[in-house]
């Protein structure tokens, strides 16, 4: 259903996945979209050339935008290009990252580095970008997709990209409280272990060290040779990654200071939504006893 008032979203990682499918439901919807795309005349060239092809079949406000959540200038260009071209940016969503998976031993300490620089610091480069234009109208909204891994169950040998989940979720709840007074929303979107649909797990990263990795092969290998299978079989067969996309935009349709701070999209049922909303009641309990409730959202805690 397209909307009255169309807003103007920019999307990070938009090439596949849950950002390929939220931007085209956000256009779908009747927003105009910037899909934050890297090396979109090389690499990326096929998406952006699906991008083109969809705006142009459905008649929607869809357009590919170079961005690399790894480089603050890539991140500034991005969101000067999205201004110059609509004066106006509502809506940040923030989808970038990547998964790796192996023995968290056999990982060196710069793998671990690189992954929370895409996950974590991309978030914020992109921030450093488009808050000073958000604040400065005194409007608009962070979506942050997450992983039901912050508080669910996580198996094994996914370590580091779960770590840099967690990490996202944490910087992205201290940001609730302090854009609350310029008016800007905050909302966490949390997906289970969608095992179809995106390339989580196509794509994931290996270990660098190979020697230490084959030490875990001996004990470890089938269940890592069929970790994904394992996860696969505790979703349901109807479950959609679509569903994250739509989540998204039912999030964005919401009106300023109604959006819930959490939204769980999780076929697999890892427990996730049950320990968020103790963790999430623990916090805004904890900010009314020291006197910061103005910093709270009626969606701040379920």
């Amino acid at each position: 259903m397209v909307i009255d008032s169309p807003r103007t979203i920019l999307v990070t990682g938009a090439s596949s996945g849950f950002g390929a499918l939220t931007v085209r439901a956000l256009a779908d919807a009747g927003h105009t979209v910037y899909a934050g795309v890297r090396q979109p005349a090389t690499r990326n060239a096929p998406a952006v050339a699906a991008l083109d092809r969809y705006a142009a079949e459905h008649g929607v406000s869809l357009h590919a935008v170079e961005l690399d959540v790894l480089h603050q200038e890539s991140a500034d260009a991005a969101v000067a290009r999205v201004l110059a071209a609509e004066g106006r940016l509502d809506v940040v969503v923030h989808n970038a990252g990547h998964m790796v998976s192996g023995p968290a031993e056999a990982f060196t300490p710069q793998q671990l580095a690189d992954l929370y620089d895409v996950n974590v610091l991309g978030a914020q480069r992109v921030n450093r970008a488009a808050l000073p234009h958000l604040r400065e109208r005194d409007e608009g909204l962070l979506v942050w997709i997450g992983s039901s891994s912050t508080r669910g169950g996580c198996p094994p040998f996914l370590a580091p990209y779960f770590a840099a989940k967690a990490a996202m979720d944490a910087l992205a709840v201290s940001y609730a409280a302090e854009l609350i007074r310029f008016g800007i929303d905050t909302a966490i979107v949390v997906p289970g272990a969608f095992t179809s649909g995106t390339n989580h797990f196509a794509h994931a990263g290996t270990p660098a060290d190979t020697e230490r990795a084959a030490a875990y092969d001996e004990r470890y290998g089938a269940l890592l040779a069929g970790l994904d299978q394992r996860l696969a079989a505790l979703i349901p067969p109807e479950a959609d990654a679509a569903e994250v996309a739509e989540a998204v935009v039912r999030l964005v349709d919401l009106p300023a200071g109604a959006r819930p701070l959490r939204t769980h999209v999780d076929p697999s049922r890892d427990g996730s939504e049950v320990v968020s909303a103790v963790a999430d009641r623990v916090r805004a309990e904890f900010f009314r006893r020291a006197g910061l409730e103005d910093l709270l959202t009626a969606g701040s805690s379920l």
